[in-house]
Order: C-alpha cells, then structure tokens, then sequence
C-alpha cells in the first residue's frame, strides 16, 4: 500500500496525520469540505521525503467527492468528525457513505479513530461515535478501530472557554487521560502498516488527571490569577467521567505530559503547575 486517503485532514488529527504521513513516505490524499488553497497545497506536496500530499475536495454530508477520493486510494484513515452541530450526518451518514465507495474500490484498510468511553458514557456525541464503530466493524472492508483518550489540545480549547472570567465554574472531578494528538497519529500510522485487525489497544496520555489539577497547571503556566471553583455537575455524563470512563490507565501510551505540552503551547516550564495541582477552591 502507497496512497492513503485521509479525511478530516484540516482538523487536529488529520493535520497530524498528514504530516506523519507524508513524511514516512506515503502519498496522501488529505481530503476536506473546504481543502487549502492552491498555494498550500502546493507547499504540501514537497512533505516528507518520498511521500506528497494531495489535496481533494470530499463531503460526507452530501456524498459530494467520495467515490472519487477513494478510487485512488490503497487505505483510508477516517479521521473527520463533528463533536458540534449534526454529528449524526458526518459521523454515521457519512461514515457509511465512505464505508460503502472503500468497499467498492477494493480499499485494503481503514483505520477508525474513536475515543476511549464511547461505548460507557451516554453522551450524545460519543453515542453517534459508537454507531459509527458498529458500521465500521460490521463493513466488508477490513479495518482496525484505534480508541484514544482526549487530546490535550481539546482540554486547552475547553480552558480557554472560561480563561478570561474572573471565577472559573468547573466540574474539577470530572477524570481525563489527556494525550498528545501527535502521538496518536503516530500510533495510527503504525496501525496502518499492519494487517487489519478490527479493534487495536486503545491509546491513552501518560496519566489520570481530574479537571481541576489540568486547569490549575493552564493557570499557573499562562501566568493568570482566577479562583476555580468546584461546579457540581449532575446526570449520567458527568457520572462517568467522575468515575474514570474515559479513560484507560492501563494503556498510557503517550509520553507528553499535560505540562509539557502547555510549554510548548504557551512558554513556561513543563513542571508549571505541578506543585499546587491540587489548589482549587471548593
């Protein structure tokens, strides 16, 4: 296999994806609702030491692109997803539609990302993220389901939503395993190499942490002074959260700390924070 169709290959992963790629040699077709423009995609092209990037047009809510994109394809990484607005339209639709045009076209692989605590946590999101692993496992093409944990960049965007109010309401129990998406493409890549096999080991940050201990390492590595008080947070999602649902200590794969990736995200030391990550407000 040489030529890999990646989708959402704008957004956090796929970005990732597509330079890892590209650079282990492989020719992607980094596929997009809305892809660069010319001149990106032609500084693209030269990435990676044998490998190019291709940019297509493809749109999982309306078919638009598919059977095109993945005609030329050996493998496909599926890696677009709409955690906001209608999930339900790119991640089952659409993942249904991309199944259907990979098992016509013969494609060899296709590799699933999904996120650990889908199948646990009822939220709404995740519950179409299930639906679609179900389309996946029951598709004829062959395949291989990676579940990770949130991204340290999806924990920083939530941060940023209350970085600029004086007091900071936070569910500080709610329990995460945070990882580098960098690492997980790396770990997708190197599934993608092998044989497919279904389901893979879920991919996991180098440890537990509860919200109040990250928010409290953002704080102190941005240099900015806000009380986090505790805000309680019933129901069912937030349940399992509490309890460790969405995470995997058992599979801590990635190395980057949440430290360390708020040091190179925003300057610092990668031990900002550690000290007093216990220092919320009750």
């Amino acid at each position: 296999m040489n030529d890999v169709l990646v989708t959402g290959a704008t957004g956090t992963l796929g970005g990732a994806l597509v330079e890892r790629l590209a650079d282990d040699g492989w020719r992607v077709l980094a596929a997009s609702r809305t892809p660069p423009g010319a001149s990106a995609a032609a500084r693209s092209s030269d990435a990676g030491a044998d490998g190019g990037v291709e940019w297509v047009e493809l749109d999982l809510v309306d078919g638009t692109g598919i059977d095109a994109a993945v005609a030329d394809a050996d493998a496909v990484v599926h890696a677009a997803t709409a955690p906001r607005g209608d999930a339900a339209a790119v991640d089952v639709r659409g993942t249904e539609r991309l199944l259907d045009a990979a098992e016509s076209a013969g494609v060899e692989h296709v590799v699933y990302p999904s996120i650990v605590g889908v199948g646990a946590i009822p939220f709404s999101y995740y519950e179409r993220k299930r639906e679609a692993e179900r389309a996946v496992g029951a598709s004829a093409a062959p395949s291989t389901i990676v579940r990770a944990t949130q991204f340290h960049a999806f924990v920083d965007e939530l941060l940023g939503t209350v970085a600029n109010l004086p007091v900071w309401p936070l569910p500080t129990e709610l329990r995460v395993q945070p990882v580098d998406h960098r690492e997980v493409a790396g770990e997708l890549v190197d599934c993608l190499a092998g044989e497919p096999r279904g389901r893979a080991e879920p991919v996991g940050g180098p440890a537990v942490r509860t919200l109040g201990e990250l928010a409290t390492a953002y704080r102190e590595t941005r240099g900015l002074r806000r009380a986090i008080v505790r805000l309680p947070v019933p129901g069912a999602v937030a349940k399992g959260f509490r309890d460790g649902r969405a995470t995997r200590s058992d599979r801590a794969v990635g190395t980057v700390t949440w430290e360390a990736w708020l040091a190179e995200r925003y300057g610092g030391s990668a031990e900002s924070g550690v000290e007093r990550a216990g220092a919320t407000a009750d």
